[in-house]
């Protein structure tokens, strides 16, 4: 299991210097993000990086212009096009960095598609759409050498894909290589009635895991028993990156620092609770 931190939790005032912090703290990835810039940003923030910390892995999506793009279960056809274009040079990015993959969510809010009822639900219908989202994009990142990896959400961010057996449905159904799931504990904490029994059941398919406490603050600040995930996934033969998507306690950018370096040893003490 390989700790992972999201660019922007990591102290510093440049990319350069964030990837100094996180190579001196024993840091073992960076999670870029697409917002503010998509592909060219995170050209850049890799070219700034420099290979002083390897890249874990990609969060989020924007069209081939750099616009915030999760429209893959949108009625316009027009929308989701945008969509799993800027995924296939997302996807491809990830290939060249030696990323595990980009982490997605299809959907926020409630559907957007019509009730088509006796036909198809609007859940239905987003099945279909999904399904054949991955049976395009699961061949693209399997060419690259890479995943696009399904994010559930709780259901007060989003209505379809809550639960890890939602997201494994999808990945078998969907039967192509190159499509794997994100496991984030916040919000396995809200849907799942047992995080560890979860892993033991779908965690197989868990190919990269968020980190955050209940509070949604850095692991430590809640009751999250990181010790029984750790040890379930284990059982299973997870030993990717788990990378840190959370906000960090603190008031000034020195106290956050210290708190992310306590958080850090913190999972690190779990890990090798766990087994090692």
């Amino acid at each position: 299991m390989k700790i992972a931190v999201q660019l922007g939790l990591l102290p510093g005032e440049t990319t350069r210097d964030r990837a100094k912090w996180a190579l001196d703290h024993g840091v073992e990835g960076i999670e870029l993000g697409v917002w503010g810039g998509g592909l060219a940003k995170l050209r850049r923030d890799a070219e700034e990086i420099g290979g002083l910390v390897p890249i874990s892995s990609v969060c989020g999506n924007t069209d081939p212009d750099g616009n915030t793009s999760f429209d893959f279960l949108d009625p316009d056809p027009a929308k989701r096009r945008k969509s799993i274009e800027g995924c296939r040079g997302i996807l491809e990015f990830c290939g060249e960095v030696g990323a595990a993959g980009q982490i997605v969510p299809p959907i926020f809010g409630p559907p957007k598609v019509p009730d088509l009822s006796p036909f198809m639900t609007p859940l239905q219908l987003e099945e279909e759409l999904m399904l054949a989202a991955c049976r395009e994009l699961g061949p693209v990142a399997a060419a690259a050498g890479t995943l696009f990896m399904l994010e559930p959400l709780n259901r007060y961010e989003q209505h379809y894909l809550r639960k890890q057996g939602d997201g494994v449905r999808i990945i078998e159904k969907a039967g192509v290589p190159g499509v794997g799931l994100l496991s984030d504990l916040f919000h396995m904490h809200i849907e799942e009635t047992s995080t560890p029994g979860t892993f033991r059941e779908y965690g197989r398919h868990t190919s990269h895991l968020h980190l955050a406490d209940n509070t949604r603050m850095e692991p430590g600040t809640g009751d999250i028993d990181f010790v029984a995930a750790f040890r379930a996934l284990r059982e299973v033969g997870f030993s990717g990156y788990m990378a840190y998507e959370c906000s960090i306690s603190g008031s000034s950018p020195a106290e956050k620092a210290d708190n992310l370096d306590r958080s850090l040893n913190f999972v690190r003490d779990c890990v090798a609770q766990a087994g090692g």
